[in-house]
Order: C-alpha cells, then sequence, then structure tokens
C-alpha cells in the first residue's frame, strides 16, 4: 500500500477518494435495505455519528522535533453542532499557541507564546445520501494565520463502525478518517517572501482510529489526535504509534492524556510527543 501510494501525486490521491465516493454512492443506491458492515471483525455501521453536544476543549501537547527542538503548545478547540433539513453536522474550531525553543529556533524566548495553527473542519451526512454507507463528508480549512504562512483546504471522509457483539477484545469502535490536504500562499504572498517559508502543504492523513473499553467510562483510543501523514509533494511517510487513556468524571467533564512516538519518519513532524485535554460538553 505504502509503494503504490508513494508514486501517486495529489491530483492522483484526491481522484482516488472522488472514485471511492462515487462507487460507494452507486452501491448504497442498489443496495437500500443494507448497512456498511465489516463481517469477520462482527462491526457494523454507525449512522448516528453526529454529535447533538456542544464540546469546548482545553488541549496542552509537549513535541520533541528535529534539531534538538522542543516545543509546548496550548490549543482550544470547540465543536458546534449543525443542522439543516434533514442534514445534521459539526463545525470544529481550532486555535492555538506555541512556544519553541531550540539551537535552530531564531528569536526564542523561553516561555513567550506566539500564535500557532487556527483552522475549522466541518463535516456531516444526509440521511438520502450514501445512507448505506453511513459515512460523513466533510472539509478543512488552515488559515495563514500565527506561525503558518499559508492557505490549505481539503477533503475528508470518514465513518464509525461499531461491534455487533461482544467479543475477545473489548472494542468500542474502529473510526477510520482520510484527509488530503493542499496549500498555497496567499495572493500578496510573493516569492521572495516564501523561499524562507514552511513548504506548501501536500499531505494525506489518514486516521485509523480504534477505540477500547478499560472500564465503562474510561477508553483507550489509538490514532485518534495523530495519524499517519504521507507527503505527496516529496514523498515520505510519517507513522507514528499514537494512544491515548479517557476518562469521564461526570456527563460534563472528561479528561485525557496520550502520547505519540514516531516509528516511520521518512516524512519530518516529530520525534515524540505527550499531550493531555480537559473536555467539557453541555
Amino acid at each position: 500500500m505504502c509503494k503504490i501510494i508513494t508514486h501517486m501525486n495529489w491530483r492522483q490521491i484526491v481522484l482516488c477518494l472522488c472514485l471511492l465516493a462515487t462507487a460507494t454512492s452507486t452501491w448504497a443506491d442498489d443496495a437500500e435495505n443494507t448497512e456498511a458492515t465489516i463481517p469477520f471483525f462482527n462491526l457494523k455501521g454507525d449512522p448516528s455519528t453526529i454529535s447533538n453536544q456542544h464540546i469546548l476543549e482545553f488541549w496542552g501537547y509537549h513535541a520533541a522535533e528535529s534539531g534538538d527542538t522542543t516545543s509546548n503548545t496550548l490549543k482550544l478547540r470547540y465543536y458546534q453542532p449543525l443542522q439543516y433539513d434533514q442534514w445534521r453536522g459539526t463545525m470544529r474550531i481550532d486555535t492555538s499557541y506555541v512556544d519553541a525553543y531550540g539551537p535552530l529556533v531564531t528569536n526564542q524566548n523561553p516561555g513567550h507564546y506566539s500564535a500557532g495553527n487556527t483552522m475549522l473542519t466541518l463535516w456531516g451526512n444526509h440521511p438520502g445520501f450514501l445512507s448505506s454507507w453511513d459515512a460523513t463528508l466533510g472539509g478543512r480549512v488552515i488559515f495563514p494565520f500565527g506561525n503558518n504562512s499559508q492557505w490549505a483546504v481539503g477533503p475528508q471522509v470518514g465513518m464509525v463502525f461499531l461491534p455487533t457483539s461482544k467479543g475477545a477484545l473489548p472494542l468500542s469502535d474502529f473510526s477510520p478518517l482520510a484527509r488530503y490536504m493542499y496549500g498555497f500562499y496567499a495572493k500578496n504572498q510573493n516569492l521572495a517572501n516564501a523561499v524562507n517559508q514552511q513548504a506548501l502543504a501536500r499531505r494525506l492523513e489518514l486516521y485509523p482510529t480504534l477505540g477500547f473499553n478499560l472500564a465503562p467510562d474510561t477508553q483507550l483510543r489509538l490514532w485518534d489526535e495523530n495519524g499517519l501523514v504521507y507527503n505527496s509533494a516529496g514523498g515520505g511517510w510519517f507513522v507514528p504509534i499514537d494512544g491515548m487513556v479517557t476518562h469521564r468524571l461526570n456527563k460534563h467533564f472528561l479528561i485525557a492524556v496520550g502520547a505519540s512516538k514516531q516509528v516511520v519518519q521518512t516524512y519530518q513532524q516529530y520525534n515524540w510527543q505527550y499531550y493531555g485535554k480537559l473536555s467539557f460538553n453541555f
């Protein structure tokens, strides 16, 4: 699989995602009474993946990057439920402040945070579209704010599968998601200024998210916060081992701690990272 994708450019990747959605739509029209399933693992697609709750989250990250560079990130994340007629969806807004320090960081001031990435993600589904697939379709926009000098946009598709019966493993869900991000500079960004900026985003993001029930209010979630990344511009993969333990304190509050360590890094992201969050839903 990795070898096949390595020889694909961003246009081919997006085309494959579109063909997958079209083929699945045709399959859904021919099988209105069926539902998306993974029989071997006794998993069944969940059509009610869209939450109707408002969620506000406070995140903290500490990461070791290349060249002995270390960064601390504070992030605010908000989920807003949306509905129009029969369409139901979710809008997510992320904004962050970053403190990076190390021998390769210029004008560093440890303990001083500067604006980081700001992005908006939207996804949803309609009962009359891909009804048998139980998928959500959407997209993401990353704004050229803070330490980010470029726009980036991209489509995404996701699903949620739930176990139909209790198995040997306490699996709570399998929630794969794929997203392709395409970056570009603003019109007023000239080539001379662009030379010193980060490379334009051309990446495929894959999240093979797995959830396991450790206790009634506690879960282990793998590849939920950090997924696999393929750089379609210059080639190379970033593959981490990512795990997060979540615990619900009550119906309104949830806490989580997690860690991520790269195992394949032909596309540079970070060496390791640990993080935590406090989530409030209402």
